[in-house]
């Protein structure tokens, strides 16, 4: 691992426990015992079930739609990105792996990949618009500005048409995705290039999958924000469905423009302080809440990762097996 990402995860546990012992850790772990098993039984419920659909979201843009490969990938992906110490690209490459592995060609994977990220950065483009509206809406007494809200909804369909249109037309930028998640075999061949930008063409000339997995991860995005709403609710506290897809909407943002520091440690916890203060939670249930999505990403993804690294590990035993010497025979035989 280089030296950056160690510094920016060391910062980060050091931001958290540094929280914890300013807000006291008697009433962090108050907060989090009012949630409860059921609470946190009923959040990572939800996701296992955010992170299936979301499987079958990819899997619409992957010629001859298989649902459990997708899902299968969308898991490996999710959890490289959450449990391991890696960035998000790092878990990209795990999820491309785990397609291919599957019998998905590295063209098909590394497109498939690229074109579902896009889409979901889109869809999630979408769903902050949508909580900023809310917010407009809750504060339409004067307390939010409109012209920050209207600029913030343009900035961000700007950079969605950018996206797709760079995606789509810059030819060095795609390459240099690829040459993550291909591991290089597109930057290395012009024909592995080629085929890349032929798969990506195909894969957006089928608008009935561009817009189904579109919808489809928006529809991920809005049922997501249940996940805080219901903690909540098993706590005893409050909250419409409009203010936690405010929270959520603006906490995602901000993770994803700390998309550099590995699991947004650190950051995840401040922006639910922030954003919590804001409708009325204590920051203790505010890092409850981070605490509580954090337990969930490792119970979802630490026995994913385990499988995966079983099927790996089998597949490297077999094909050690395969080209190690038969033994001889004893003399005379």
């Amino acid at each position: 691992m280089k030296l950056l990402p160690v510094l920016l995860i060391a910062v980060g546990v050091a931001v958290m426990a540094a929280l914890v012992v300013h807000f006291g850790a008697d009433a962090v772990g108050a907060a989090l015992l009012a949630i409860g098993f059921a609470g946190f039984a009923a959040v990572t419920g939800i996701h296992i079930a955010l992170i299936t659909v979301m499987g079958i979201a990819w899997g619409w843009l992957i010629p001859g739609f298989r649902p459990w490969v997708a899902i299968w990938g969308r898991f490996v992906r999710d959890s490289g990105s959450e449990v391991l110490p890696l960035s998000q690209v790092g878990g990209y490459v795990l999820g491309t792996r785990a397609v291919a592995l599957a019998g998905v060609s590295a063209t098909q994977g590394a497109a498939s990949t690229i074109v579902d990220v896009t889409l979901e950065f889109v869809s999630q483009l979408a769903y902050v618009a949508v909580g900023l509206i809310w917010l407009l809406h809750l504060h339409a007494d004067g307390g939010v500005s409109p012209p920050l809200v209207v600029l913030g909804l343009v900035c961000a369909g700007a950079m969605a048409a950018a996206l797709i249109l760079v995606q789509r037309r810059g030819v060095r930028y795609v390459d240099r995705i690829a040459g993550f998640l291909g591991q290089g075999w597109a930057a290395r061949t012009a024909a592995g290039a080629a085929a890349l930008h032929q798969a990506l063409e195909a894969i957006y000339r089928r608008q009935s999958g561009i817009w189904l997995s579109f919808l489809t991860h928006f529809t991920c995005w809005i049922a997501s924000a249940s996940e805080v709403w219901i903690a909540l609710w098993f706590a005893g506290q409050s909250l419409s469905f409009g203010d936690a897809i405010v929270i959520e909407s603006l906490v995602y943002a901000i993770r994803s423009t700390a998309f550099f520091v590995p699991n947004s440690i650190g950051v995840q916890e401040g922006a639910y302080i922030l954003l919590g203060g804001a409708f009325g939670l204590s920051p203790e249930m505010a890092l409850a809440l981070s605490f509580i999505k954090r337990a969930r990403d490792l119970a979802i993804g630490l026995p994913t990762i385990a499988l995966w690294q079983a099927i790996e590990g089998g597949r490297i035993w077999r094909r050690v097996a395969a080209k190690a010497p038969a033994a001889p025979l004893p003399d005379g035989e």
